[in-house]
């Protein structure tokens, strides 16, 4: 599927990929809207999860959406919280636009070349072997400094009476 999707042109590839995010995170957040006795049951299951999401939507309200299309692992629940929470859908479709159309650009660019790289790796191409280290060398750097960053939160002061 993903070979055949890196053989479009690229406003096809955007298009495709665009069409698929837009379905996959309105079908999420019209899940949201129509779960909301289910998500006591799943945010009991999932509150770690759920509480970011929650506190990213009161925090940054639609920019949220559209910035969790950058992430793995919170989109969803960013996503079904909206759904949840019921964002007003003024809000919520403008937001998941961008955010569709970004993941898009970014996917339909950079994420079919490493797929093609990948491919090229297993057919025993050098340059694809070196593109797909080089990938994953950078996926891992960028989790070690996130880490990095959420642990180094401020340490409360005691203050003096």
């Amino acid at each position: 599927m993903l070979d055949t999707l890196a053989a479009l042109p690229f406003w096809q590839a955007f298009l495709a990929l665009f069409a698929s995010a837009m379905v996959r995170s309105n079908g999420t957040y019209w899940v949201g809207r129509g779960a909301v006795a289910g998500w006591q049951r799943y945010r009991g299951r999932h509150g770690e999860l759920t509480a970011r999401a929650e506190a990213l939507l009161r925090r940054l309200g639609p920019f949220a959406v559209t910035l969790s299309y950058l992430t793995v692992g919170i989109q969803t629940a960013v996503h079904l919280t909206a759904g949840v929470v019921r964002m007003p859908l003024r809000w919520y479709v403008p937001a998941a636009v961008a955010g569709s159309a970004l993941w898009a650009v970014l996917y339909a660019t950079v994420g079919l070349a490493v797929v093609q790289a990948w491919l090229a790796a297993e057919a025993g191409a050098w340059w694809g072997v070196a593109v797909v280290a080089l990938a994953l060398v950078a996926v891992a750097v960028a989790g070690i400094v996130a880490r990095r960053r959420r642990d180094r939160s401020p340490v409360p002061q005691a203050t003096a009476s």
